[in-house]
């Protein structure tokens, strides 16, 4: 038969065990403030970080997959950038709408609500407040294209359509 070792309190004591307490984690605090002022901002923004991807109502897709959706069905596609930035290129029948004028344009976007909507930025930054925007509105199906237009035109070399001059 196996008996488990028995802890002897006095060898506890000597190990100062039972007397860990809030002095200890008060006293690093006090001796490292920098890093525990850094530590709890890292773990306030990974706690708020995880709540936004655990309650966000708008989907994520990939410019190929965008490519498939705006295929298959009547899906809608909303780029989000500046209007000089939409001249330089964007998708074919995009509508622009700024990301500062999106709540006031959302009476024309209010017959779209149904179908599926994509949202086009430049770098995929924009277009998640946009779909935060949208999915508050009622629009039900909601995508974000990853990496905006930037992984649109060069890492998958999708075709754009330029509507203004530019300057190299």
């Amino acid at each position: 038969m196996i008996s488990a070792p028995i802890i002897n309190s006095s060898f506890l004591h000597s190990l100062n065990l039972t007397n860990l307490s809030m002095d200890r984690y008060l006293e690093f605090i006090l001796n490292h403030y920098i890093l525990s002022l850094a530590m709890a901002v890292v773990t306030f923004l990974l706690i708020q970080e995880l709540f936004d991807a655990a309650t966000k109502k708008f989907g994520a897709v990939s410019p190929l997959l965008a490519v498939a959706k705006m295929n298959d069905s009547d899906t809608v596609v909303i780029d989000v950038r500046e209007p000089d930035e939409f001249l330089k290129g964007h998708i074919e029948s995009a509508i622009s709408t700024p990301l500062g004028n999106l709540l006031t344009h959302l009476s024309k976007l209010e017959a779209h609500k149904n179908k599926p909507v994509l949202i086009a930025c430049q770098n995929g930054t924009r277009s998640a407040s946009a779909g935060k925007l949208l999915t508050k509105a009622g629009f039900e199906q909601v995508f974000v294209i990853t990496g905006g237009m930037q992984a649109w035109e060069n890492d998958y070399k999708l075709p754009i359509k330029a509507t203004g001059k530019h300057k190299s």
